[in-house]
């Protein structure tokens, strides 16, 4: 059977494919042909490869987005929706290797959370399928593709595809970040995380407790699935829930969402007044 695979040709294409990007894998064109090898056998609408470490903000390593779409698409991720991004938080939860879709890491509620409505459907997104790969001990880079409701379909052929590659991509992505990390690290680093919003958000106002469900809920967690990430009962949740809107003021979900985004970017001011000397 293997024979018989070898011999088609197809194989001669995919395998002429593979040898380049073997021959490039340590140079800074990889990610480039990567995404044109990937182009030439699956349609997806996008791409994006970014690099997370601990909870630092993600560092964008290659991408196809138009300029004019740069400001929502890249900044506004990069500045404060990966917070709530599945991929983000899968790869906090240890997630290092394979492909994966969105939906299969996605909480029960992602598709009805404001994140979704305002930053991900506003994308026009309707699917994305991650190729995770853990490059360094704390640090793992992953090559998302994008398909879009009105685009290219990801079926179930192409997904399978995805996963049967995904051992050898993994492999040269490895081999491209022991050669072209170094110039990432100091960038890497200096990365400031945005966690600091989670933390601070809602503070000498909610418990711990309040804050966790916070947490949870704006990524996507229904009742059910918040009580069950925190070993506590639907009933508590609600109260939790009940307790921290009447502190902070608001009376939705919808509301919190803006409330939070709000703090985010206070953050975020704050912390580059701190990193930009005064002249």
């Amino acid at each position: 059977m293997t024979l018989e695979l070898l011999a088609q040709p197809a194989s001669l294409d995919w395998h002429q494919c593979l040898a380049r990007l073997i021959r490039n894998a340590g140079t800074p064109a990889f990610p480039g042909l990567l995404e044109q090898s990937l182009r030439e056998r699956i349609a997806f609408d996008s791409i994006l490869v970014n690099t997370y470490k601990g909870r630092h903000r993600p560092l964008l390593i290659h991408d196809d987005c138009p300029a004019p779409l740069r400001p929502v698409w890249i900044e506004r991720y990069l500045s404060e929706a990966y917070l709530l991004d599945p991929f983000f938080a899968a790869v906090q939860r240890g997630l290092d290797n394979g492909a994966h879709r969105l939906h299969e890491l996605a909480p029960d509620r992602f598709e009805a959370s404001d994140y979704y409505h305002h930053y991900y459907r506003g994308l026009g997104l309707g699917d994305e399928v991650g190729l995770f790969t853990r490059v360094a001990p704390d640090v793992v880079l992953v090559v998302s593709l994008g398909f879009r409701r009105d685009g290219a379909r990801l079926t179930r052929r192409h997904f399978q595809a995805l996963r049967h590659v995904a051992p050898v991509m993994e492999a040269l992505i490895g081999e491209y970040w022991h050669w072209q990390g170094g110039q990432f690290q100091a960038s890497l680093e200096a990365q400031e995380p945005v966690e600091a919003a989670f933390a601070s958000f809602g503070q000498g106002l909610l418990t711990t407790r309040e804050q966790e469900i916070v947490r949870l809920l704006l990524a996507g967690h229904s009742t059910k699935s918040a009580a069950r990430e925190l070993g506590i009962s639907d009933g508590t949740v609600k109260v939790h829930r009940k307790h921290l809107y009447q502190r902070l003021d608001v009376s939705s979900q919808s509301q919190l969402f803006r409330l939070f985004l709000d703090h985010v970017a206070l953050v975020s001011r704050r912390q580059s007044d701190v990193a930009t000397p005064a002249r």
